[in-house]
């Protein structure tokens, strides 16, 4: 069975390649979760924020954005302390600026998920790369994204890193067309 290369580095890159990249997601809940992981990815690799996507969950409250964005300096301190995560004050920082700003999206739109989907007109987009090396590392998509979201007080939100939210999240389906998940995608 063959899947995108990218997968097969570790069993942990491989188990979330298999059953959640690319998978369209429609949870508030969930899609917090993958802005903040995202922004603790810049500059990391994303198998380091596999490992610790647990410790993350378990730290931030499971990501209730309501909670995190009352943390308090107590809070910020522990999780700077926490060896379980990435402990980057900026991005910590940034988890409670964007949880603040997710909240006040939800209030405007009614969900994240109403306002976020916008940029893809409301389906994933459907690409069909034939090797890694041809998939971009952001869109006019991603860049718009990234404009609208720092316009709204959201940190680490460049247009890579909404690009690769975007693949995460399935509003892109960048499987490529050789990988068993992207026919399974395509119909999704």
């Amino acid at each position: 069975m063959n899947k995108c290369k990218w997968a097969l580095a570790s069993s942990a890159e491989e188990h979330y390649h298999d059953h959640e990249w690319g998978v369209p997601l429609h949870d508030d809940r969930q899609l917090f979760e993958f802005l903040v992981l995202e922004g603790a990815q810049a500059g990391l690799s994303w198998r380091t924020i596999l490992n610790k996507r647990e410790a993350y969950r378990q730290t931030f409250d499971h990501f209730d954005a309501e909670k995190i964005a009352a943390y308090g300096q107590d809070k910020l301190d522990a999780l700077l302390a926490d060896p379980g995560i990435v402990r980057n004050r900026l991005k910590i920082q940034a988890a409670v600026a964007n949880a603040q700003a997710f909240l006040a999206v939800r209030q405007a739109y009614g969900s994240f998920d109403a306002y976020i989907w916008r940029f893809v007109g409301g389906e994933p987009k459907q690409n069909a790369w034939q090797a890694h090396a041809q998939i971009p590392a952001f869109s006019d998509e991603s860049a718009a994204m990234s404009r609208d979201l720092q316009k709204r007080g959201f940190k680490f939100v460049g247009k890579t890193i909404c690009y690769a939210y975007m693949q995460a999240v399935g509003m892109v389906n960048d499987h490529t067309t050789d990988c068993f998940r992207y026919p399974q995608l395509s119909k999704a």
